[in-house]
């Protein structure tokens, strides 16, 4: 992974770090760090962007902590950026312009837990396993379930999803309320444990999926969901990605509650039975989970069942054992360091773009052509019941006409979602990588209209800049 420092700044810029480090170092002693080592850490590390570190990194306890963090910033006009676990796929932690990452693995504790009202308050380092440990004494659970153990700050600041996002949605619809400390360092509530409300601006759906650019989420109020009577998953092989994807379709326009529907290419199940040492047949294969009543697992995997026969799916395997449901999935969220043991030594390029599931299998069959008439390794997988399907692209960054074919590989990816009514990413945010998709996704006034939210909230253009849009 190619490391570059911060371009080259004015001496007063470079003054300017070196006075808030000094007052950092001040107020949190060993809190901050200032090591080569660490600062790459705390950049984009997960795909071919380059790694650009911040200045120093410093680990807050509290609100009042990331308050005086964001004052000593503003003061001096020094970046500020947000750090979960760094998982996020399109540079969001990346620190073009140098400054400070604040990283919230102290920042770790569940608040409260309102189970009867099915919500609960975090702080923003706490991983989604670590809610989920906390809670499964009392009935619920918190379930967007991205893959990646990601902290609950990260997964809202990019409006993650996931596996389960068919049935309970994104981040979007599970995030009640949010604490932010603003680019002025003050600390700002955006709404009240109620389940709805009409009152005023939605605050917490802007800040939800602004990747840190318009504040620092220092907690959320969550919403849950009751652990179901019962759980069955299974897997259903079909002799085309185009039977398997109108499977889906037809699933959802049938109003059958799938939990989970998710599809892998025939590449990727053969990556998966060689990572995750299954047998499944080498086909292209859904991969589902239904909730509900005994009664209404079993009514809704037989709907499933005659639907995937119709169009020349099956047989229809069930995991009901717990330790069966968990290996399957376990060999789902690995898929991608599954994919990577295709090619070992090339880089893996995780991308995503999400479809109107009308078009789903249309798009779905395009891209696979386009990837091999561009001579390229690229397993397809996805949460194909909302129309969001992803790439892992296996890549030699040393191959020039590689690169080259990767790179139009993945804009003519993009124009494909787009032509579609589509979007550029269903889930994996925008950040340095795709902000220049934006334009042609909405149009230059509703770009406008992001850059005067940006500057309204952010005047100094302190928070994660050089992400989603440009000033």
């Amino acid at each position: 992974m190619a490391l570059v420092e911060p371009p080259d700044r004015t001496k007063e810029d470079r003054k300017a770090a070196d006075t808030v480090i000094a007052a950092l170092a001040a107020r949190f002693g060993n809190r901050l760090v200032t090591s080569r080592s660490v600062r790459e850490q705390h950049a984009n590390t997960t795909t071919w962007i380059a790694n650009e570190p911040p200045d120093a990194v410093v680990f807050p306890q509290c609100t009042d902590d990331v308050q005086q963090i964001v004052r000593l910033c503003a003061a001096e006009r020094v970046p500020v950026i947000a750090f979960g676990t760094g998982t996020s796929l399109e540079g969001q932690i990346n620190a073009p312009r140098g400054g400070i990452s604040l990283d919230f693995h102290d920042m770790n504790r569940v608040l409260a837990v309102h189970a009867e009202d099915l919500d609960c308050v975090v702080e923003p380092g706490v991983t989604r396993k670590q809610l989920n440990e906390q809670l499964r004494d009392q009935g619920v659970f918190f379930p967007i379930d991205p893959g990646a153990d990601a902290s609950l700050g990260g997964m809202a600041a990019t409006r993650c999803s996931g596996t389960n996002a068919v049935r309970y949605g994104t981040m979007k619809d599970n995030v009640l309320a949010l604490k932010v400390v603003l680019a002025n360092g003050e600390a700002m509530s955006t709404a009240r444990r109620a389940k709805k409300s009409s009152a005023g601006y939605d605050l917490t759906r802007l800040l939800v999926g602004s990747e840190g650019t318009l504040g620092v989420i220092t907690e959320l109020t969550l919403r849950l969901a009751g652990i179901p009577e019962a759980v069955a998953s299974g897997v259903c092989p079909f002799p085309t990605v185009d039977a398997a994807c109108n499977a889906t379709i037809l699933t959802i326009q049938s109003g059958i509650p799938v939990a989970r529907i998710e599809l892998l290419d025939a590449l990727q199940v053969r990556a998966c039975n060689s990572y995750s040492k299954l047998a499944l047949p080498e086909m292209p294969m859904l991969f589902l989970e239904f909730h509900g009543t005994d009664a209404g697992v079993a009514e809704q995997s037989q709907c499933f069942g005659e639907i995937a026969q119709e169009l020349g799916g099956g047989p229809f395997d069930w995991a009901t054992r717990a330790e069966d449901r968990s290996r399957l999935w376990q060999a789902r969220h690995d898929a991608y360091w599954a994919a990577r043991s295709l090619r070992p030594g090339a880089q893996a390029v995780a991308t995503d773009v999400c479809v109107p599931i009308s078009r789903l299998a249309e798009c779905v069959r395009e891209t696979q052509r386009d990837i091999e008439q561009s001579r390229l390794l690229a397993p397809i997988l996805g949460h194909v019941g909302d129309g969001n399907f992803h790439l892992s692209l296996l890549v030699d960054l040393t191959d020039e006409d590689e690169m080259a074919r990767a790179k139009l590989l993945l804009e003519r990816l993009v124009d494909r979602a787009l032509a579609m009514d589509g979007t550029c990413t269903g889930e994996h945010g925008i950040g340095q990588g795709k902000m220049k998709y934006l334009a042609a996704e909405y149009g230059e006034p509703a770009l406008a209209a992001m850059r005067a939210l940006k500057r309204a909230l952010d005047p100094l253009d302190i928070m994660n800049p050089g992400k989603i849009v440009s000033l």
